[in-house]
């Protein structure tokens, strides 16, 4: 069962929950108390975009992240080591971790498991993920187990250096381990008997094909459903994929989709995708959904969010985020509703029956 309560410093929040991203300590085109009126409960702040810029000391100086960006509810900060691995031709791998050089200015920085958590520490994020490799899913096999022994030897090293600053917050594991079902396994294993506050599933939606992820988290799954913590899918966003995440047991989501879309005139609705960019929007003088109660669909047509985007308007950002926020928010708050009254089945198949996986 998916269902639960996960308590932070900052707050209760009901599981599955799904998280929208605020790389540089802001969801993109939306300020925070819209947030709230959204009912996002929980955002995920990136630790390797402030450690650059603007600095975590400085965050720290200005009295953590939610003080410096005027946020009361829970944050979760990634590693860093997701973004770090993403810059291929930039960064060297150790033993003791990664060298790499800024994408802002080319200069060269060391991030380690006990600089993560330190980072991360002086953010004061409700929830902290271990440092880890996230290697390409398609790398071979010999260098996929290296990379989770890797993982697990930074997963202890992470945990120590969290317990050395007082166990501030929660922190999460990350079994690695690619599309090899036994090796995920093996990483399982290996970061429950590290132990964590939760445990979250890395290295899925890289680029591998959705039959194969389905087939390995499915796998991975059967494997976890026993523990008695938080189960978090990193990156993985699309309502689908939620989904079929939910039903395995699955609880805690996070992704660029809503507020990436938006920004390029992609709006989510329960009855599928559209692109408000097409000309059939022209003159419509329709909500983008009329079943929504987001401010966007109670006081502006598609034909004026058309006009907005094609003009190049910042006020469309704005109004195309806050519908796909609270289409999120309401995407999950009727799942939970569907698993307190124990329906998910049916409420998963009638979502699915209406919903276009391509945008219009």
């Amino acid at each position: 069962m998916a269902l639960g309560i996960l308590k932070t410093t900052h707050g209760e929040i009901q599981l599955p929950v799904f998280m929208p991203v605020g790389t540089k300590a802001t969801v993109k085109a939306v300020p925070p108390k819209d947030l709230e009126e959204l009912e996002v409960k929980i955002i995920l702040g990136n630790t390797y975009h402030l450690f650059l810029r603007p600095g975590h000391e400085l965050i720290k100086k200005m009295g953590g992240l939610h003080k410096f960006m005027s946020w009361n509810g829970p944050i979760l900060t990634d590693s860093g080591g997701y973004q770090v691995f993403s810059l291929t031709k930039l960064r060297k791998i150790t033993e003791e971790g990664v060298e790499f050089r800024s994408h802002i200015d080319g200069s060269k920085h060391f991030l380690t498991p006990e600089l993560s958590i330190q980072i991360q520490d002086a953010l004061d994020s409700d929830i902290k993920m271990v440092f880890d490799e996230c290697p390409a899913h398609d790398s071979d096999r010999t260098y996929m187990k290296k990379s989770l022994e890797l993982t697990t030897r930074w997963a202890k090293r992470s945990k120590d250096e969290w317990q050395r600053l007082g166990k501030n917050g929660l922190l999460f594991g990350i079994v690695q381990g690619g599309m090899e079902k036994d090796l995920r396994l093996e990483s399982l294993k290996q970061i429950l008997d590290i132990g964590f506050n939760g445990y979250a599933l890395g290295g899925f939606s890289v680029g591998e094909s959705k039959d194969i992820m389905y087939d390995v988290l499915s796998s991975t799954m059967d494997q976890m459903n026993i523990i008695k913590a938080p189960i978090y899918l990193m990156g993985v966003g699309e309502p689908e994929d939620i989904l079929f995440a939910v039903n395995l047991g699955v609880q805690m989501f996070d992704c660029v989709v809503p507020t990436r879309n938006a920004r390029n005139g992609g709006l989510y609705t329960f009855n599928g995708k559209i692109s408000i960019k097409q000309a059939r929007y022209f003159d419509d003088p329709e909500p983008v959904e009329d079943t929504c109660d987001c401010y966007t669909c109670r006081n502006f047509s598609r034909a004026y969010l058309r006009h907005l985007y094609l003009s190049g308007e910042l006020l469309s950002y704005y109004l195309n985020t806050v519908h796909n926020l609270r289409f999120f928010m309401r995407f999950m708050q009727k799942m939970r509703i569907s698993l307190k009254n124990s329906n998910f089945e049916q409420f998963s198949a009638d979502f699915l029956n209406n919903y276009n996986k391509d945008i219009a």
